[in-house]
C-alpha cells in the first residue's frame, strides 16, 4: 500500500465542483477516483485539501490517495494525465507517509479572484475573470481589507450554517494588486468557510464601487448575520493557487 500526493490543476468551468455527488459523476474528485479505480482494480477514495465550487478553478490543488500498486508516483501520474479530461493535469506525484492527510495537515491556503474592469469584454478570459466592467476605488478596498485580516468569527462573509462547527477562520493576508484593466485579489488564510473568498470579494467590490465604507467590515464582522455582507462574486474569477504544509516552510 502506497500513500500518493497529488499537485493537480483544472479548469472548473464544466464540472460541478469538486467533491463527490451521489446525483452526477462530474465532478473533479469523481474524475480522479474513477481513473485510479479503473488503474488498481479496485475502488479508491482520493481525498481533496478543500472542496472547490462549481466553475471555481486551481493551479495548487493537493490530494492525496492510498493505493494497492507496485506503479511508482512517477507512473500514476503518468496513467493519470493519460486518461484524466483534457481540462485536468496532475503536475506532481509524491510517495508520502501513510499518516499525510491533504486536508488535515494543511497550515495555509492562497486563493486568488480575477475582476475586470475594463468595459471591454474579452472572449478568451470569460471563463476565468468576473467581468465587471467598471472601475474600483482599491485603496478603499486595501483600508477595508486590512479589517478583515486576522482571526475573526467569518459567519457573515460565508454560506455556512450557524451549528456545532467552528466559524473563526484566521487570514494572513489580503492582497489587492490593480493591474489596470484587471484587479486581482489574492487571500492567504489557514481555510476558508463555504463560500467565504467570494463573499469577501463581493463585499470588497461594494466598497470599491463606493456602495459602503471600510469600516462596515467591523459592523458586519460582529453581526454575526450573513444578509450584513455583501453580494457573492461567481465563481469563474476565482482560483485555488497553492496549499502549503508545515514540511515546506
Amino acid at each position: 500500500m502506497k500513500n500518493i500526493k497529488f499537485t493537480l490543476e483544472y479548469e472548473g468551468t464544466r464540472y460541478d465542483g469538486w467533491q463527490r455527488q451521489g446525483n452526477t459523476g462530474n465532478t473533479i474528485q469523481g474524475k480522479l477516483e474513477a481513473v485510479l479505480s479503473r488503474m488498481v482494480g479496485k475502488p479508491v477514495e482520493v481525498h481533496g485539501s478543500g472542496r472547490t465550487d462549481a466553475g471555481v478553478h486551481a493551479l495548487g490543488q493537493v490530494a492525496n490517495a492510498k493505493l494497492e500498486t507496485d506503479m511508482t508516483a512517477e507512473e500514476v501520474m503518468e496513467y493519470l494525465n493519460e486518461y484524466l479530461p483534457r481540462d485536468m493535469a496532475v503536475t506532481e506525484a509524491l510517495e508520502v507517509s501513510m499518516r499525510f492527510h491533504s486536508r488535515l495537515l494543511a497550515v495555509s491556503k492562497i486563493y486568488q479572484y480575477r475582476i475586470r474592469t475594463e468595459k471591454r469584454r474579452e472572449v478568451f478570459s470569460r471563463n476565468f475573470v468576473w467581468h465587471l466592467g467598471k472601475n474600483l476605488d482599491t485603496a478603499a478596498m486595501e483600508r477595508a481589507a486590512s479589517y478583515l485580516v486576522g482571526t475573526h468569527d467569518f459567519l457573515p462573509f460565508s454560506s455556512a450554517k450557524k451549528g456545532k462547527k467552528s466559524t473563526v477562520r484566521t487570514v494572513y493576508a489580503i492582497g489587492i494588486q490593480d493591474m489596470g484593466e484587471e484587479v486581482i485579489l489574492t487571500y492567504t488564510g489557514e481555510g476558508f468557510l463555504y463560500h467565504m473568498v467570494r463573499i469577501l470579494t463581493g463585499t470588497l467590490v461594494e466598497v470599491g464601487l463606493g456602495q459602503r465604507p471600510p469600516e462596515d467590515m467591523c459592523r458586519i464582522l460582529t453581526s454575526g448575520d450573513r444578509r450584513e455582507a455583501g453580494m457573492m462574486a461567481p465563481p469563474q474569477g476565482l482560483t485555488l493557487a497553492r496549499v502549503e504544509y508545515a514540511d515546506e516552510k
